[in-house]
């Protein structure tokens, strides 16, 4: 399977950040009198934005509500989430193995580009990703093409040249709204036959299976 680039999802693809998300959640839901959302509640909303996630865990919908509980997540998220991120462990290797193909690879993802490129940052080099999309660079989040489109216009490419690897039903609506192939891994929370339920190239258990 050879595509000139690959352009990733980031949690629960490339890394898990669950336990940082379920703690910055937990801290905002406590705060506000929601104490009964259980993990595995909060790590199913995991892909979509803090403010449909909020909308969902608590039924809440009011705009100005919403968007303030997002600024108190975020508050939290940069003192407690790359501390709690880790990335699976063929992460590197597969990367790696890809850029050796000479093909580019990118993220794209709704969490904040600043704190995927310091997650980075002590793991590789500031030029290692060909492009990093975040939730700060587009107008529209996922499932709205607008930051897969963006990433291949940068980096030249037509999306047929492109593979986009996600865990999440978002991700596969992504590639599908974007006219891109897309590889499902199920290192998340959906699983092999909700992923097969959406157009893809490829299904796997782990990203290693991309070599």
């Amino acid at each position: 399977m050879n595509y000139s680039a690959y352009l990733f999802d980031f949690d629960y693809t490339l890394a898990d950040s669950s336990k940082g998300i379920v703690k910055c959640y937990r801290i905002v839901l406590e705060r506000h009198g929601f104490n009964n959302n259980s993990d595995e509640e909060i790590k199913r909303t995991i892909g979509k934005t803090l403010e449909e996630s909020f909308e969902i865990l608590t039924g809440e919908n009011n705009t100005e509500t919403l968007a303030q509980w997002r600024k108190e997540y975020t508050h939290e998220a940069d003192q407690y989430m790359n501390i709690n991120t880790r990335l699976f462990p063929d992460v590197m290797n597969v990367l790696e193995g890809l850029k050796k193909r000479k093909a580019k690879i990118g993220i794209i993802s709704t969490k904040y580009r600043r704190r995927i490129t310091n997650f980075f940052a002590d793991k590789t080099d500031e030029n290692f990703f060909d492009i990093i999309i975040g939730g700060e660079d587009v107008t529209h989040a996922k499932p709205h093409p607008e930051g897969l489109l963006k990433a291949i216009e940068k980096l030249g490419m037509n999306p047929k040249e492109v593979l986009y690897i996600g865990d999440s039903l978002v991700d596969s609506q992504t590639a599908q709204a974007a006219g891109v192939d897309f590889g499902g891994v199920t290192t998340g929370t959906t699983t092999t036959e909700e992923l097969a339920a959406y157009p893809h190239r490829i299904i796997m258990q782990k990203l290693s299976e991309l070599l």
